[in-house]
Formats: C-alpha cells, structure tokens, sequence
C-alpha cells in the first residue's frame, strides 16, 4: 500500500498542477518579461528596453493616484466591512440573549442571514448597475430622491471629485458585508457555548463577552477576512468600470491600477507599459499580505 502511495499522489496532481502552471504561473511569468520590453500586443515586434518602463511609472501622476486611491480603500473598506460584519454576525448568533438557559441570535437571525448574504449572489456588473441608479443626479435616484423630499438639493455623488471614491467605497463595503457576516457567523458558532455561559455566568456584560470573549477566538478568522479585503481593496476594477464617470473620472478621482493596465494595455496599445503596472500592482498586493499576516500573527488560543 505504502509502495503505491506516492504514484498514486502524483497521478492524482499532476492535471491540476500543470493546468494551475499553464494558466496561473506562466502567464504571471511572461508579464515579467513584457514589462522589459515595449511591445504593443498587435505584432510579435517587441524591443527589449529594461527598466524603462518602471522608470516612466514613478513619473506617472496617474498611477500614483490610483496607489494613493487603493491606499484610501485599504484603509477604509477593510475596516468598516469588519466592524459592520462583526456587529451584524455577534447579534444574530448571541444578541437574542439567553433563553432557557441557551444563547441565542435576535429574531429572524435565520431569515437575516439570507438577506445579508444576497449582495454576494449578484455579479459585480449588475451591483454597478443598481448603484448606477441609486447614485443618479436626479429625483430619480433612490438617495437623492430621498434627499429631495426633505428640500435637499441633489448630490453628483459620481460627478463630484470630492465625493465620488467615498461612493465608490459604501458601494464595495455594501457587497463585501453578507459574506464576512455568514463567516463571521460561522467562527462563533464554533465558539465553545460552555465558555460564552460561564463569562455570562460571571457577570460579563454584551460588551465585555465580545471583546473579552468572542473576539480573540475570532482572531484567526479576522486575519484571513482582513488578508481577502486588502486583496479585494488592490482589485475594485470592475465596479470602478461600471459605475464611475469616464472610466476612473472625474480627473481621475476614482481610478484604479486595474483601470489604469485596461486602458493602457487595450486603449493606447502600450501592453509593455501595462505589464509593468500589473508588476508593481503583484507587488504591492503581495507585500500587503505578508506585512499584514506578520503583523497580526498571535498564537492561537485553545478551546
């Protein structure tokens, strides 16, 4: 048996791996070697020039507003997802109280869940879409309709360069909420009971059995959930591509790396360029997560 075990392994890996080699590694390899070179993507014509493009990017007020953008984002969006996701997900496993002796979530915990969650089953054109609408500079935008009746007068959300990357931001921080609510909801299920009843037992108030309690045996889960947002906070092309004022507008207050490599690599043709952009967007995402593991590493606490 032991004999055939690591054929048996290899045999089993080797489509995946060589699927996720082809697909994943080698593209992320050959957008190296472009960003080295001036190619256009329309001939098989490319010259290598170095470090000329990295060289052109540090010039490029352009890319270093949409880093100042992503860093406003990774700022905000992570951590406003997660204290709303945290509340929601502590009040619909504990906020009931305790009932016969057994803690439970407030009424229609079950049914918020599912409400909650239904951000995340819409594709992130359709959620640009909606807030296409809800953000429109008309009566007939649901927020400035609202704003109308109380005789306030409308609000460019996606017009104005002072407002529009905060909309941009409620709008990510609306679709990430559902599911760090269901993880979140999750991890304190798997929280032992006989622990969350003794604190209660103690004495200890909502707010002393969350931070006291619930939180540092979420904490691993808040670390991953902190990792995906910062990841997802370097990403927002496409809801920057739907719903924002001419592509990144207006004057760039809403711009992204991703929008910036879309419309150098198929607008101007500069796939050189691009590659170098999508280089330093590898990096800064892959320096985010090692910086934020690092930081946020405790041990673990056992239950």
């Amino acid at each position: 048996m032991r004999r055939g075990k690591y054929p048996f392994i290899i045999g089993f890996l080797i489509v995946p791996v060589t699927l996720y080699v082809t697909y994943v590694v080698a593209p992320y390899i050959q957008a190296f070697q472009l960003a080295m070179t001036n190619w256009r993507g329309v001939s098989a014509n490319a010259k290598f020039v170095g470090l000329e493009n990295f060289e052109r990017l540090l010039k490029d007020d352009t890319f270093w507003a949409a880093v100042r953008h992503h860093g406003i984002i990774l700022l905000v969006m992570p951590l406003v997802t997660i204290i709303i996701a945290l509340f929601f997900a502590f009040m619909l496993n504990v906020g009931g109280g305790s009932r016969g002796g057994e803690l439970r979530g407030i009424w229609g915990s079950k049914f918020y869940r599912l409400v909650f969650f239904f951000p995340q089953l819409l594709a992130v054109v359709i959620v640009g879409v909606i807030f296409n609408r809800v953000y429109a500079p008309d009566d007939s935008g649901l927020l400035n309709g609202m704003l109308g009746s109380v005789g306030i007068d409308p609000v460019l959300f996606m017009a104005d360069k002072n407002i529009a990357l905060w909309a941009m931001i409620a709008v990510l921080v609306w679709q990430a909420i559902g599911f760090y609510v269901v993880l979140f909801s999750a991890g304190m299920a798997s929280v032992p009971r006989e622990i969350v009843e003794a604190a209660m037992i103690d004495g200890a108030s909502r707010f002393s059995l969350f931070f006291r309690v619930t939180l540092p045996l979420l904490w691993d889960t808040l670390q991953v959930a902190w990792v995906y947002l910062g990841i997802a906070a370097f990403d927002a092309f496409a809801i920057v591509q739907v719903l924002s004022v001419d592509e990144g507008g207006p004057d760039n207050a809403t711009t992204v790396l991703g929008m910036e490599i879309y419309k150098s690599a198929f607008r101007e043709y500069q796939m050189g360029y691009a590659s170098a952009m999508g280089v330093a967007l590898f990096f800064l995402t892959l320096t985010f997560a090692a910086l934020t593991l690092r930081v946020t590493r405790r041990e673990t606490i056992e239950m």
